[in-house]
């Protein structure tokens, strides 16, 4: 058991299609499963990011949304790598042209996005607003439009997980868990060493979105019940705000997760993970620990270039 383990880990990852992205503060890797069963590992160094080129914007209640923008590029750059390998090697796939593929991802992300801001923010505030009928208040309403935002992401997320190809994503996503929990709480990157490890892990992306959701129960609370033409794009306007606000709470319970608060504050995040992630297979495991032990080997390699000395073992964060 690793007992000199930093107190805080900058690797992250996602899931991908049949794979695993793991990132670094300079680069990332890609392993996908092909169709035939074989295994394909890509790794670049990672572009310069928003906050790589305003530093001045790296502070806290600054930097977690613009982390959040560099992670959504690299994200789709990353899908977009998995999609092109399943049909560059599946021949009873056709083959797509690059710009073809490039606009078919962008239009499926703004029309996911378009569909998260009507199903979580436009479609209960206009539910709630016949309470008003009622007699009910302009904060409980606002408190019933964020029951209703969980509500929605949880039933939408469950139903999802339904779907052959997305439980497989799924997996894949358990598998990037476990194979850092695995280097965070053994010090190592196997198969065997993320088999034992959980599924879950608190600095999840999926921790983050639903504390985005519980935080703006409270603040939308009490800004009153302005006409849903005002209120919507308010609410929407509102939202790099209380990103940033949970970004710096996850941060921070992530660093001190074994502290009562921090585990108060991600018990939500960690349940809901049992909705986005399955138990992966030891081939999905394998390919997340591959993914992970390329770009630690690329980072840790950078570091010992740059300081000309020898790397402590870095410790990883999951998205």
């Amino acid at each position: 058991m690793n007992t000199q383990k930093p107190a805080y880990w900058r690797y992250g990852g996602q899931a991908v299609i049949e794979g695993v992205m793991m990132r670094s503060p300079r680069h990332f890797a890609i392993a996908c499963r092909k169709p035939d069963g074989g295994m394909i590992v890509h790794a670049e160094p990672i572009e310069k990011t928003i906050l790589g080129k305003l530093q001045f914007l790296n502070r806290p209640l600054l930097r977690g949304i613009f982390m959040l923008i560099d992670s959504l590029a690299l994200g789709v750059k990353s899908l977009h790598f998995s999609s092109q390998v399943q049909m560059e090697h599946d021949p009873q796939i056709k083959p797509v042209s690059k710009p073809v593929q490039d606009i078919a991802i962008g239009a499926s992300a703004l029309g996911g996005f378009a569909i998260g801001m009507f199903l979580f923010f436009v479609l209960p505030t206009l539910l709630t607003d016949w309470l008003a009928r009622e007699g009910w208040g302009a904060a409980a309403r606002n408190m019933i439009d964020g029951a209703l935002r969980i509500t929605i992401f949880l039933l939408y997320v469950g139903l999802i997980g339904l779907m052959p190809d997305i439980r497989r994503v799924f997996q894949y996503h358990g598998a990037e868990h476990k194979a850092i929990n695995a280097l965070e709480e053994e010090g190592v990157v196997s198969v065997d060493a993320a088999r034992r490890q959980t599924r879950l892990h608190p600095r999840c992306g999926t921790s983050f979105v639903l504390l985005v959701l519980i935080l703006s129960i409270f603040v939308f609370a009490f800004l009153g019940r302005p006409p849903a033409y005002i209120r919507i794009p308010m609410h929407i306007a509102l939202l790099p705000v209380i990103a940033s606000v949970t970004y710096e709470i996850i941060r921070l319970a992530g660093m001190f997760k074994s502290g009562f608060l921090a585990r108060v504050l991600l018990a939500p995040g960690l349940w809901t993970q049992y909705l986005t992630t399955r138990e992966p297979t030891d081939d999905q495991i394998e390919v997340a620990v591959a993914a992970l032990q390329k770009v630690r080997e690329l980072e840790e390699g950078s570091v010992a270039e740059a300081t000309n000395a020898p790397t402590e073992p870095p410790i990883a964060s999951a998205g």
